[in-house]
This record gives C-alpha cells, sequence and structure tokens, in this order.
C-alpha cells in the first residue's frame, strides 16, 4: 500500500467520523427531551432510596409527579420534614407536620398466643399464611413473627422480640414497606405521637379471641364507653382508635379489661 492509499483512507474516515458527528448534534437537538428545572431540583433533593414507599415507581418517579404537581412536596416518607421543607422552597405546597410510623397490632408473644400445630417449612410469614388455617398460630388475625416485615424493612426498623414484629419508632422511616409486606395486614401507619394503640387485630368473637390468645382484644367496647374525647370506636369486635380525637389521656388503657391498649 502506497502513500497516497494511506492518505486517502485517512481522509475518508476523517470525513466520515464528522459527517457522523453532525448527524448525532442534529439528531440530539431534534428528538431532546425537555426536563422541567424543577423535577431536577426536587430529584436532587429526594433521599434517593427508591423505596417506592411514596407509591410511585422510585424518586424519579416521585420528582416528576411533584413538579406537575400531582403529589405534595411531603410525598416522600423517608426524607422526612427537611426533604419536604427543601421541596416546598422549590415548588411551593403545604407540608405535613404529622410524622408517620408503623405500629404491628399484635402483642401474641410466644407465651400468650396460642399455636394451633406445629409448623414446618420455610421461615417466611407469606408462604406460611398458605399452610392450614393460614398459619400455625390459633389466632389467625395475629403476627406470625416469621419476619416478612423485617426483610423488607430497608432501615432496620423491625425485629422479631419473642415471636412477634416489634417496631422501633425512632428508626421507622414511614416507607410503608413492611406493611406492604404483611400478608395479614396487622401493620399501620399511625402518628408518631400516637397517644392510644391497640394491640390487637382479631375480628373474632370475645369467646374465640380468649381462646386463642390471653391479650386479644374482645371488642367489650369498655374502653369506647369511657374515652372523654369519643375517641374510640368498636368495628367488628375489634378496638379502634380515631387517632385525630385521641388525647392520650390514658383512661382507655386504665378501663381495658384485657390490657391490650398501649
Amino acid at each position: 500500500m502506497d502513500v497516497m492509499s494511506i492518505v486517502i483512507a485517512a481522509v475518508v474516515i476523517g470525513a466520515v467520523g464528522i459527517l457522523a458527528a453532525v448527524l448525532l448534534g442534529i439528531a440530539s437537538e431534534k428528538f431532546k427531551v425537555e426536563v422541567d428545572w424543577k423535577e431536577e431540583a426536587v430529584r436532587e433533593a429526594l433521599p434517593g432510596n427508591n423505596c417506592g414507599g411514596c407509591g410511585y415507581p422510585g424518586c424519579d418517579g416521585l420528582a416528576a409527579a411533584i413538579a406537575k404537581g400531582e403529589a405534595k412536596p411531603d410525598a416522600c416518607p423517608v426524607g422526612g420534614p427537611d426533604v419536604a421543607n427543601k421541596i416546598a422552597e422549590i415548588v411551593g405546597g403545604d407540608v405535613s407536620a404529622v410524622k408517620k410510623v408503623a405500629f404491628v397490632k399484635c402483642a401474641g408473644n410466644c407465651e400468650k398466643a396460642k399455636d394451633a400445630y406445629e409448623y414446618v417449612g420455610p421461615q417466611d410469614c407469606k408462604i406460611a399464611s398458605n399452610s392450614p388455617g393460614a398459619g400455625p398460630k390459633a389466632c389467625s388475625f395475629g403476627c406470625m413473627g416469621y419476619g416478612s416485615c423485617v426483610k423488607a424493612c430497608q432501615f432496620g426498623a423491625i425485629s422479631i422480640v419473642d415471636g412477634i414484629a416489634v417496631v422501633d419508632k425512632d428508626k421507622c422511616k414511614s416507607c410503608g414497606m413492611c406493611v406492604a409486606a404483611c400478608p395479614r395486614n396487622i401493620i399501620e401507619m399511625v402518628p408518631y405521637d400516637a397517644g392510644a394503640k391497640v394491640q390487637c387485630n382479631s375480628k373474632d368473637f370475645g369467646k374465640d379471641v380468649k381462646a386463642a390468645c390471653s391479650v386479644g382484644c374482645i371488642g367489650c367496647g369498655i374502653c369506647a364507653k369511657n374515652c372523654p374525647e369519643g375517641a374510640i370506636a368498636v368495628e367488628n369486635f375489634l378496638a379502634k382508635v380515631d387517632y385525630s380525637k385521641c388525647t392520650g389521656c390514658g383512661t382507655c388503657k386504665e378501663k381495658c379489661p384485657v390490657k391490650i391498649i398501649e
């Protein structure tokens, strides 16, 4: 190959490269997607856990929703007040002052709750719930204690203590992943400073509750009758607290015959 052939080849390659760069530049301008500066700023303020606790597909999805006004500035449960305030400065809007944490509606530990049979299988609540009776515990509404919620929590806020799940509310980031992971729906989000909380989820008749667990709510209604604020009602044989009315006076806890109100 002579020198002229090498020069021609180099020129052709260079020309092709320049042409490709020009075409790519034109295409990038023609097809570029405009990104709202607010969306970028909100995404930068979000913590980046991508836990899905907000109900959107990760932090990118939430940032887009907030920028469009489809979600509130405090929609990220993990970021807390600090992140919510930063986002509110970017897009405007109201920020809720109420922090919520996960609460396990069961006090039926190994000593207080009875087993219907001995379970042999994977230590997973969802799998165990498919066994006879929806699990080995005599109470089909209580915590099975196999830790599906513990595995789902990214923040180490839940542990299994004496056969039931217990939440460290100071570590809880309100993402709600434990709520979604529990097959018995016994975990709910409650205000951080909730005054009274009912540690039971059973909707059975009182006598059936007592046969399965010594600390189950029997639906007697004494707490509701004695609450000075009308913050408790009995639905489906189970006491429920209206946290917006509860003042934490402790009357319900004092009057409860089975001491199931925390």
